[in-house]
């Protein structure tokens, strides 16, 4: 037989040696796979990244006044830092009383206004003169009693502010007794009192220029019971 016959071809020849190598590598799928996980890695991160983009593209960019009121906390309610728990600002720490509001002013009554109060009037009579006389011997610590006064008055002038004795020894010396307690003018000038008119014929200051002479002289109006 010839070796042409039986000899192995040289296509034979070029196969067997690459099935000696071993197989080939598929270095360029693999690769291919190697980029393709990077890429999906990549497109997932990137989706991550648009999920946090406003949808609408064309929205202008966020300023900080914008940013500020998204992130400002609620004024109305603070939070307790141990419990969590939701409180109003003005309620102040737990445990802790809110502050008292200021007291409303209470409203003055009429007559009642500061600095305004009506001074007391009486009766243009010998019961308003009278009292009068009280209240201001009151404030000047001359001592006599309603009764008292009243009682002299009548026996002295029966309650004429106007009435002058004419024929005593008073009038013989020309300082007739007037009045409604017959006082004299010199004794009208010693014990007038300041805040009283000065004028003997009126009948106030005539009562307590009278009773301040008959409490210097015989201790009160009420010890007189007759002429003084």
């Amino acid at each position: 037989m010839s070796a042409h016959r039986f000899g192995v071809p040289n296509s034979l020849k070029a196969r067997s040696s690459l099935k000696a190598r071993g197989p080939l590598k598929a270095r360029g799928p693999l690769n291919a796979r190697k980029v393709s996980l990077a890429g999906i890695a990549t497109a997932g991160a990137a989706a991550v990244a648009v999920s946090l983009v406003p949808g609408d593209a064309s929205a202008a960019p966020a300023t900080a006044e914008r940013v500020a009121s998204a992130t400002a906390a609620p004024a109305a309610f603070s939070a307790d830092s141990r419990t969590g728990t939701p409180r109003a600002p003005d309620q102040g720490a737990p445990g802790q009383r809110a502050p008292d509001k200021p007291a409303a002013d209470k409203p003055e009554s009429k007559g009642e206004s500061k600095g305004d109060a009506k001074p007391e009037t009486y009766e243009n009579n010998l019961d308003g003169w009278i009292r009068e006389a009280l209240s201001i011997m009151d404030k000047n610590d001359i001592p006599g009693s309603y009764d008292g006064i009243h009682r002299n008055v009548m026996r002295e002038s029966s309650g004429d502010p106007n009435a002058i004795n004419t024929w005593d020894v008073n009038a013989q010396n020309g300082i007739p007794s007037k009045g409604l307690l017959q006082v004299i003018d010199p004794t009208f000038d010693a014990y007038h009192v300041k805040g009283t008119e000065k004028d003997l014929y009126d009948p106030v200051a005539n009562i307590v220029a009278a009773c301040n002479y008959a409490a210097d002289r015989y201790g009160s109006m009420d010890n007189v019971d007759s002429a003084y």
